[in-house]
């Protein structure tokens, strides 16, 4: 006689990001009817400045079109993080709590870093600037996020993912965002050689120590 030995099958809850994959899309999709010309020109900016050119006003940061898809942005990057966390070994990326801390980290971590660029920037008397230079780099962090948010999708329901695809993906953005600082400076190098002092001040203390706490406070915590 034959013993059938049974296994447990262990089947991963992944409908909760079925569900915020569908509502991002969503989100997109009405962003894109409400604000149909200008998420025309903001696809575009890879390659065309017009965007740039109509929507550089500083007060454009707290509309709606760029609320939406900051948020969308935050969405993307987070499942990038947990994606990436699992590909190491280091969690599981169909865990639901996990990435609620992410995204919530990283919505206060961003929050945070806003209130303290604005109060920074009354003391110095920058606002102007520093509400352009912002505005620049939500433009295109948030248009790196869109794109990723497919690609998320996909690596998020591939199974046996290699840990180069994410490291890749992550030297690709970082190379990106050093770009993005490049033009940005360029864009706005009459304001800042007018206020140098306080924009070496604000990279160093905004732009640089933050990003190295948390690689340090993160390795230490693999180690």
């Amino acid at each position: 006689m034959i013993d059938n030995i049974l296994h447990p099958r262990i089947i991963e809850n992944k409908d909760w990001a079925t569900l915020i994959f569908v509502l991002s899309f969503a989100t997109i999709a009405f962003t894109k009817s409400v604000f149909e010309n200008r998420f025309a020109d903001f696809t575009k900016l890879i390659y065309s400045d017009k965007y740039n050119n109509i929507y550089k006003d500083g007060s454009h940061l707290k509309s709606g079109f760029t609320i939406a898809l900051f948020l969308i942005q935050i969405i993307s990057f987070s499942f990038l993080i947990q994606i990436s966390l699992s590909a190491f070994g280091l969690a599981s990326k169909t865990d639901f709590v996990l990435y609620i801390q992410i995204i919530t980290f990283l919505m206060y971590f961003v929050l945070a870093k806003f209130l303290i660029e604005k109060i920074i920037a009354t003391a110095f008397n920058i606002d102007e600037f520093i509400e352009q230079f912002n505005l620049q780099k939500v433009i295109y962090r948030t248009y790196i996020g869109l794109f990723l948010l497919p690609i998320n999708a996909v690596l998020f329901y591939y199974d046996d993912l290699s840990s180069n695809i994410p490291l890749f993906i992550l030297g690709l953005i970082l190379i990106i965002n050093t770009l993005i600082y490049f033009v940005s400076i360029k864009n706005y190098q009459s304001l800042i050689f007018s206020k140098f002092f306080y924009f070496i001040l604000y990279l160093c203390a905004l732009e640089i120590a933050p990003y190295y706490f948390m690689y340090y406070w993160f390795t230490k915590r693999i180690v």
